[in-house]
């Protein structure tokens, strides 16, 4: 790794057809038309093609591109390479991704289809899937491997129906399939590699969710996914791109053994032109996903048969024991939190929008708070749902793709996603009618986690490419079960990073014995499972980029007023969203304020279309004394929470630490 953080890193037409029956002859171009008026003249210029695979490699014909290259002397020409020497050199570049450790070369791949015939007569131009080269055989090399190399959709669709029991199309055109016994993500399984590198650069210990292994460990593992996947008969692999911002923009490999995997981060990452692809060159990181097979349970560090492990110096992640797709996906954000902050750009678990005049907002909320609902906005443009970068150009979309919840899905309260669920849309763990194909999200027998992965340009208002200018606002969101929180307040710098770090909602626990009390729930940088470096290395870059822009932090609460849940009522989200569009008009910085007792809170006395009694949660409630208890009491929780990070010292005699202790409550 460099100091800026880089990584280095034939027969006769007139016979009879196949099936012996004599050929369809049709009239030629000067025969009469019938009198009936009906034209059966198929007279067009005849089908070089009399097998259905040669037609198969007609349909199939692409022009040669013609990608400007580096002519070696300083200026460009174009691309003169054989469509022969340009498929060696892709193979050569997937076979070193797949080399084993243990031996002098990494077993032979060849491209291409394991079920088309290889002696099929090759007919016009050669489909780039299906080069097969010459090659020996050696002890390295005991069989072939056909690799599926950026398999377009509907390819990917063949594949998944024809090989991969589970896998049905939905009456929408979307690919339904199933991820296995897993059916979300397995942080406990998770692993980093502790080296001396990251031993001093990540964050360890308690509240951390890296778990080291060793680098010999992490070997083993690798050894494994390795030896799988070149056991196969086929594999997918696909290069594509993390980050629209051109200037920093990853290059990621993943190989995977299911068409559902492929076609999953076709969708969730950035999809390459076709020129893209030919200059693509070594991947900067690398994804092993042989979920269907277990890690070895015995080796060290394995509690289970699942193991996902980083190895941020090899720029490499192997997976082993879970089929589910989220984990290729969450790994890739694990490592742009650790390569971005290198590069002094801020990544963050947000959702981002733009308004026609360029004012750019994320937002942050863990699950439930409304995140999705209130950042998708008809009035302005999505910039993306869920993984963002700030830089010094402005904001940009990891992703090229989104992973929405669906269940309980319908098209009345979430059309942009009920219409995005298409052809080219992968659904997991979805249950739907044996006949008709037709879902039923509110089914929750496989999973309540159901997901739904598609580009980003199927929702309308998406702005592509997925880039904005500098945030003007940050709207931090928590559903606030216990009621005490006000509907919005504005922070200062050391409020928002001390909330950032907090990452508070509220979950609701019900039992069959009735309510019990609210659960708070609080996720480092509103996405704890996913940070790398200590939570308040990335709240000091967010003050720091607020400060520099000119960005203003909000609370948002989303939940409860009047009481907690069981006696106070949900606030309207009519009223949320006046409140959301008072923030991105800039009214609310004009208006006036009054802070509220323990929290410090600086909160409007009025809103537009939102009643000015509820701005102030205490005069929601009947019960003034209970509200003090519970407000104390979330106050307590808080503090708690706050323990794991007090100790980390940042800034010029931990000066900015204790501004982020001061900030939050006081009683």
């Amino acid at each position: 790794m460099t100091e800026n953080g880089d990584f280095s890193f034939a027969m006769d037409a007139n016979a009879v057809a196949r099936n012996g029956l004599p050929r369809i002859q049709t009239h030629g171009s000067g025969k009469k038309k019938p009198d009936n008026g009906i034209c059966h003249d198929d007279s067009g210029p005849p089908v070089k093609a009399q097998t259905i695979d040669e037609l198969h490699s007609l349909q199939k014909k692409r022009s040669t591109p013609t990608t400007p290259i580096k002519d070696g002397q300083g200026g460009t020409a174009f691309a003169i390479l054989s469509e022969e020497e340009r498929h060696k050199l892709q193979l050569q570049s997937i076979s070193a991704s797949l080399a084993s450790l243990t031996r002098e070369t990494g077993p032979k791949v060849v491209k291409g289809d394991p079920a088309r015939k290889a002696e099929t007569p090759k007919v016009g131009a050669e489909h780039h899937h299906y080069f097969t080269p010459t090659i020996s055989i050696s002890d390295s090399a005991l069989k072939f491997t056909h690799v599926l190399y950026n398999l377009s959709p509907a390819e990917l669709y063949e594949q998944a129906i024809k090989y991969e029991k589970g896998s049905f199309i939905t009456s929408a055109g979307a690919l339904a399939t199933l991820s296995g016994a897993k059916t979300g993500r397995s942080p406990r399984d998770k692993r980093v590699v502790k080296d001396e590198t990251t031993a001093e650069e990540l964050w360890w210990g308690k509240g951390s969710p890296n778990i080291e292994m060793d680098e010999h460990t992490f070997l083993v593992n690798r050894e494994r996914a390795v030896d799988y996947l070149n056991s196969l008969e086929k594999i997918f692999v696909n290069d594509q791109f993390l980050n629209w911002d051109p200037e920093n923009r990853i290059k990621v490999r993943i190989v995977s053994a299911r068409a559902y995997h492929s076609l999953f981060m076709h969708n969730m990452c950035i999809r390459p032109t076709p020129e893209e692809l030919e200059n693509f060159g070594t991947p900067d990181f690398t994804i092993y996903n042989a979920g269907q097979f277990p890690c070895n349970r015995y080796t060290h560090y394995m509690t289970s048969s699942t193991s996902v492990d980083l190895n941020l110096a090899r720029r490499e992640m192997v997976i082993l024991g879970t089929q589910y797709a989220g984990e290729m996906k969450k790994g890739l954000f694990s490592v742009m939190h650790y390569l971005m902050p290198k590069r002094q750009i801020l990544s963050l678990h947000s959702g981002c929008n733009v308004g026609r005049d360029g004012d750019v907002a994320l937002f942050f909320g863990l699950s439930g708070t409304g995140k999705t609902t209130l950042s998708t906005d008809h009035n302005r443009l999505l910039v993306g749902d869920d993984e963002h970068c700030w830089g010094d150009t402005g904001v940009s979309n990891i992703e090229g793709g989104c992973y929405a919840k669906c269940i309980d899905l319908s098209k009345e309260k979430e059309p942009d996603i009920w219409n995005a669920i298409k052809f080219g849309t992968v659904l997991e763990n979805v249950v739907f009618d044996e006949h008709t194909r037709e879902v039923d999200y509110s089914d929750k027998s496989v999973t309540e986690n159901t997901r739904a992965s598609y580009p980003i340009e199927y929702i309308p208002n998406a702005k592509i490419p997925c880039v904005g200018p500098h945030p003007k606002n940050v709207i931090l969101l928590a559903c606030d079960a216990f009621g005490v929180l006000p509907p919005v307040s504005k922070l200062s710098l050391a409020q928002t990073m001390y909330h950032f770090i907090s990452g508070y909602t509220a979950l609701v626990a019900g039992t069959e014995d009735g309510i019990k009390e609210p659960q708070a729930t609080f996720s480092a940088c509103f996405g704890a499972a996913f940070v790398m470096l200590h939570p308040t290395r990335y709240a000091a870059m967010l003050a720091e980029k607020m400060q520099k822009y000119g960005a203003t932090g909000w609370l948002v609460n989303t939940g409860w007023s009047g009481g907690r849940y069981g006696v106070g009522s949900r606030i309207k989200l009519a009223y949320t969203r006046k409140i959301i569009d008072a923030i991105h008009s800039g009214s609310l910085l004009t208006a006036s304020y009054k802070k509220t007792e323990v929290f410090g809170l600086e909160i409007p006395t009025e809103v537009e279309g939102v009643p000015s009694e509820i701005l102030d949660p205490m005069n929601t409630w009947v019960d003034k004394a209970a509200y003090k208890e519970t407000l104390l009491k979330l106050a307590g929780l808080f503090k708690k929470n706050f323990e794991v990070f007090a100790n980390y010292r940042i800034g010029k005699d931990s000066k900015l630490t204790e501004e982020i202790l001061h900030a939050g409550p006081n009683f």
